[in-house]
């Protein structure tokens, strides 16, 4: 889509706007933001409590009785339909910066809200500041570690207002436009979660009934897995790999490093790959003298706390490395590929939900890890699992990015097309009802 600029420029003044529309107004946020500092105190009523986050102000549930909420919501501030709420402090790191509030609620006094002057419409100033670098202009105010700017140095930065009528026309234009983006955004999402599934259940199918849809099959003799080739055996994890061990869990961080080999943690570990570039580092000698859970390339480590279940393979590049309060498979006559994908099904991932425990971190004990069933073919056909889901999964993935990568071109062209319209870089004044009509 093409889109018309405005005839006329001027500079703007603050190093940040550069040139917007000559009929355009410059003021400061004072001319059209009022602070809203009351509280709920005392005051009893229906009031929602309200929460910032990357997709606006949502309500979040609250259990306050009727009457008075409980004292700790007494210096909430109440929040009102079309107010602005800002997240003024480390705005480099909190991409929370504003959200427009739809409800009658509260909300902590870690937030500024504020009430939008007539002559501003809310939605616009909503879009002004969650879309665009507008938030570069004001580096130079921030003061302390936090990176805090003060509200009455907000209050005095300056931003471009066009005519009331016009913000209503921009509003109403990116209204429309975005609806559109978001439903594309929402479709492909759709196709990524359905490209996910599928990819699970040509590993599941294929660690579970092999590769030859004739093969006689037999009841594996355990309810959640059902038949199996009537060729494989049902074994215990601790009976297909030599063994099985858990990370360094004594004081790991004692071995940490500044140079060395990868030392790897459990938030190394993504399903099927291990970020062996970014984890710590462990010296060779501690990783020798902690010999029973030094890695070798072929291993596997699944995670024990936190997500508890995924596995990767241990690449070359790990060798003479260690773990940390993961499990440890040690390569045996099996392919690890193989054995990799089926601790990644829910074969395995079931039997981990019904050992794990802990309502902070969810975690599993080596204990019963290794008592863990897994359908076990003959490693010629191990061999020829791997390879066949090593080729297929990365048909999927391929196509999982793809879809990835259309969310991130039409996000980007939204956030273009929001800074354009809020700045004057485009002039959509005629746009705003074209499709209405």
């Amino acid at each position: 889509m093409s889109l018309p600029k405005y005839p006329e420029y001027v500079d703007a003044g603050p190093y940040w706007l550069h040139s917007v529309p000559a009929h355009w107004r410059v003021v400061p946020n004072k001319a059209v933001l009022c602070p809203r500092n009351d509280v709920v105190g005392s005051n009893s009523g229906d009031f929602l409590l309200l929460s910032l986050t990357l997709s606006g102000v949502i309500p979040r549930d609250i259990d306050s009785g009727k009457g008075k909420f409980p004292a700790e919501f007494d210096t909430y501030k109440i929040v009102s339909p079309n107010d602005l709420i800002f997240c003024l402090f480390d705005l480099d790191e909190t991409p929370r910066t504003v959200g427009l509030a739809s409800h009658h609620g509260m909300i902590t006094g870690a937030y500024d809200v504020f009430e939008c002057a007539k002559t501003a419409d809310p939605r616009f100033l909503n879009y002004f500041y969650l879309h665009i670098d507008a938030f570069k202009g004001l580096r130079p105010f921030y003061t302390g570690l936090r990176k805090v700017v003060r509200p009455p140095t907000f209050m005095s930065v300056k931003f471009a207002l066009p005519p009331t009528v016009e913000q209503n026309a921009i509003c109403s234009f990116l209204d429309r436009e975005t609806a559109k983006i978001d439903a594309l955004v929402q479709e492909q999402q759709h196709l990524i979660d359905l490209l996910k599934e599928k990819r699970q259940a040509v590993i599941s199918h294929a660690v579970t009934k092999g590769l030859n849809p004739d093969a006689p099959m037999k009841d594996s003799g355990v309810e959640w897995l059902g038949k199996i080739p009537a060729h494989w055996k049902l074994k215990r994890l601790k009976h297909i790999s030599p063994f099985i061990a858990v990370g360094i869990v004594v004081n790991p961080s004692a071995f940490v490093a500044d140079d060395g080999l990868p030392f790897i943690y459990g938030g190394d570990i993504r399903e099927g790959v291990i970020d062996w570039e970014n984890s710590r580092r462990i010296d060779a000698k501690s990783s020798q003298e902690n010999s029973k859970t030094t890695l070798r390339a072929g291993d596997l480590l699944t995670v024990r706390v936190g997500a508890p279940g995924i596995t990767a393979v241990v690449p070359s590049e790990c060798e003479g490395g260690n773990c940390a309060s993961v499990m440890l498979i040690r390569q045996g006559s099996f392919n690890s590929s193989w054995l990799c994908y089926a601790m990644n099904t829910r074969i395995i991932r079931f039997q981990v939900e019904i050992v794990q425990y802990g309502a902070a971190q969810e975690q599993f004990n080596i204990s019963h890890a290794v008592n863990f069933w897994a359908p076990l073919p003959l490693r010629a056909e191990q061999d020829a699992i791997a390879e066949f889901l090593v080729r297929e999964t990365a048909k999927l993935d391929d196509l999982i990015s793809e879809a990835t990568r259309a969310i991130d071109l039409l996000q980007e062209r939204r956030t273009a097309l929001i800074s354009a319209a809020v700045t004057g870089k485009i002039d959509v004044r005629g746009l705003a009802t074209k499709d209405a009509a």
